[in-house]
């Protein structure tokens, strides 16, 4: 496991909405707080560029980190919740959850895919990847708590897919929504699709034939038809002749 991201913090002394956008808009700084476990929760101001540049590595949102409140010994924690504003990107608030080193914690691990270019439905049949998902929920303890899963997408043909069943998982690491007891919860994670240019093929066989059955369908209503109509007739010409010879 690579080396612990270490968030430097202070303890937030003016607390609502209008003092939360001075820090953010006059300071530079980004609200947060800090909760979980059997101490009180401590609201937070931290720096928005040291916050950024550790959230450039991946293992940011997935892995323990070590936040330290002013000159208070540092503290084991996960990211819980971050917003961003919607026009700049800008970290607008973040959540930090204690961790315990004897209790489990949930945790959205990233998925890492391996051999894309490799894959025999790409590289052979000239077909895509589609990806279904991009992390997974996982629960285990602290200390066992992988950067990343990988998938491996070498041996996969075009119509085949990767489900959660299929992943590799470090030992006590569980896939959160295998253990569920409700069904269909095994979801497809990546697939090979066949290109394009075939499904369009496909698409426009069924419509030709959809095209012929429409038709044939089309020739029998009209055969019926008129044989209906050579019936009335008939029998008009009947009724005309029984008139006459009265």
């Amino acid at each position: 496991m690579a080396d612990s991201i270490v968030i430097n913090a202070e303890r937030r002394e003016q607390m609502g909405k209008a003092a939360s956008r001075r820090l953010r808009k006059k300071d530079d700084k980004v609200p947060g707080i800090l909760y979980g476990g059997s101490d009180d929760p401590i609201p937070l101001v931290m720096d928005h560029k040291d916050l950024f540049k550790a959230m450039q590595d991946e293992s940011f949102f997935s892995q323990v980190l070590e936040i330290s409140v002013g000159n208070k010994k540092s503290q084991q924690v996960v990211v819980r919740d971050l917003q961003r504003n919607p026009a700049s990107e800008k970290v607008t608030h973040v959540d930090f959850l204690r961790v315990q080193a004897d209790r489990e914690i949930n945790v959205a691990i990233p998925l890492r895919f391996l051999n894309e270019e490799e894959c025999r439905g790409v590289k052979v049949d000239g077909g895509s990847i589609s990806h279904n998902l991009t992390e997974v929920e996982i629960t285990c303890l602290p200390a066992n708590l992988p950067e990343f899963i990988e998938v491996d997408m070498a041996e996969l043909e075009i119509g085949d897919s990767v489900r959660l069943s299929d992943l590799t998982v470090p030992k006590d690491v569980v896939i959160v929504a295998l253990a569920s007891v409700e069904e269909d919860r095994d979801v497809q994670v990546a697939s090979v699709i066949a290109p394009r240019l075939e499904i369009e093929e496909d698409e426009l066989d069924g419509d030709e034939e959809g095209d012929d059955e429409a038709l044939s369908a089309s020739d029998e209503e009209g055969s019926t038809t008129s044989d209906s109509a050579e019936s009335g007739v008939d029998g008009d010409d009947s009724a005309t002749d029984e008139s006459d010879s009265d």
